[in-house]
């Protein structure tokens, strides 16, 4: 297994979708834009184009995988499109979404953002019954599922495949007739409607409706399946509301700021973190840093509870992306150091509080705040947004080790705080965060607690401990 180079936690994925719209196609590669940060390993898009499903994947940024030819050739009024981080799946073009399949019942096409917890159990049982899979993704489950007489006879195939399934999914299938959108029972990651005119549009997060002047209707709600065809939007439940178990983690680091997810704005929920945080563990220092950029809402909220001066003491270079690599192992660190560097001026001989969404690894957290001394800070006060990750994740979150988990491994905050070299370090209580993103019962936060909502496959847990996750 490789080495993790990031301490944040890797992103879920983006999905997108428009029904009856004249340039779907081009508002659907406009959406994934919006939607990169959920993913960054492939793109793909699938349309009706005639009587047939067709479709576009490869590895790489939106903006790497569609090219002029792609806009040439392909042209219809309903599309779906998916931007991918691998948590479920090998990281290869043939894992790529959305997925399209010929079987009995026709053509369909499905993108998927979430993680199967019984995944490898429904995956083992279908091969034992004469199912070839094509992907080592969990996606590709549901299909086979479609394609079982017993549930492709039913009055609605998929609501009765969905029945089958446990953990954190967010689906849209794509027939030659209708779109067709579900959340798992729980809620765990969001998926939204909105309106283009007389067009729906679907997405992962508020973000992409704005862009693209689509007016936000409702989310769509956990158990609930909609259709939406000709005749307009069309909704049923598949299986009734459980206990809701949205995934918190949207709100301190995976959604973008200017998105409402879970019925809350995500910029505001960092902003109460960093207040929360303030009251919580105040420090004696000149300023306040954020580490950008999911750190700079709760940075700002810090600031203000506390009084302190709010400083961008670390400038991000946005011009180093997924694809920089480090020429030897000699020159790892300053690959680091090119993505985020200290500013001299700004935080020398200054008691600085540094205030962050998350420590999970603490590899580059260590690095970070060795930049500040070297820029001669007097004194570093690291703060965190959340409360120490100490519990894998099986619904989606690339920590499924929790040998990778820093706060797991080391036996307290203060054993941390050694550990990253630093003179003070504090996180926020799970209390502060709940109140922080309001309805705070309706969240998961096992990750933080152990508290799993969800029981998952222990063959999985076995193979993500592993390293090998599909």
């Amino acid at each position: 297994m490789n080495q993790p180079t990031s301490d944040h936690p890797r992103e879920a994925c983006g999905i997108f979708a428009v029904f009856d719209h004249k340039d779907a196609v081009e508002l659907t590669y406009y959406g994934l834009f919006a939607l990169q940060h959920r993913g960054q390993e492939s793109a793909g898009i699938a349309c009706i184009m005639g009587d047939r499903i067709k479709s576009y994947l490869g590895m790489g940024l939106v903006g790497e995988v569609f090219k002029d030819e792609f806009f040439s050739k392909f042209k219809s009024n309903v599309s779906l499109g998916h931007t991918r981080y691998s948590t479920a799946g090998s990281s290869n073009v043939r894992n790529a979404q959305p997925i399209t399949v010929d079987y009995s019942g026709g053509q369909i096409s499905v993108a998927h953002n979430g993680n199967l917890s019984n995944g490898w159990a429904l995956r083992r049982e279908l091969e034992a019954q004469g199912s070839i899979f094509q992907t080592t993704s969990d996606s590709e489950v549901v299909l086979h599922l479609l394609a079982r007489p017993e549930i492709k006879s039913t009055p609605s195939p998929i609501a009765s495949a969905l029945k089958h399934m446990k953990g954190a999914f967010s689906f849209i299938f794509l027939t030659n007739e209708a779109l067709y959108a579900t959340r798992d029972p729980n809620g765990f990651r969001p998926l939204c409607i909105g309106k283009l005119g007389e067009s729906y549009v679907l997405a992962s997060e508020t973000c992409a409706f704005d862009m693209l002047g689509v007016k936000y209707i409702r989310d769509v709600e956990p158990g609930e399946l909609i259709r939406i065809d000709a005749k307009g939007l069309h909704s049923e439940r598949w299986c009734p509301v459980q206990r809701k178990s949205h995934c918190v983690f949207e709100h301190v680091y995976f959604a973008r700021p200017d998105s409402r997810v879970f019925g809350t704005n995500v910029h505001l929920s960092r902003k109460a973190m960093g207040k929360q945080l303030a009251i919580e563990a105040p420090a004696i220092a000149d300023i306040v840093v954020p580490v950008p950029d999911s750190g700079t809402s709760a940075a700002q909220g810090f600031a203000e509870e506390s009084g302190l001066p709010l400083e961008q003491g670390f400038i991000r270079n946005h011009y180093v992306g997924r694809t920089f690599i480090a020429p030897s192992q000699g020159q790892r660190d300053i690959g680091v150091k090119i993505k985020l560097n200290a500013v001299r001026d700004v935080v020398g001989g200054k008691r600085v509080v540094v205030v962050d969404d998350s420590v999970i690894r603490g590899t580059t957290s260590k690095g970070r705040v060795k930049r500040l001394y070297d820029a001669g800070a007097k004194e570093v006060h690291l703060r965190i947004s959340c409360p120490p990750t100490r519990h894998p994740c099986y619904y989606g979150i690339d920590f499924p080790d929790p040998k990778e988990l820093i706060a797991n491994q080391l036996a307290s905050v203060d054993a941390i705080r050694e550990y990253l070299g630093i003179d003070s370090m504090a996180y926020l209580s799970v209390e502060g965060l709940l109140k922080s993103v309001g309805q705070g019962q309706n969240y998961c936060t096992a990750c933080f607690t152990g508290d799993y909502p969800v029981a998952y496959d222990a063959a999985f847990e076995k193979t993500a401990m592993e390293g090998t996750r599909r």
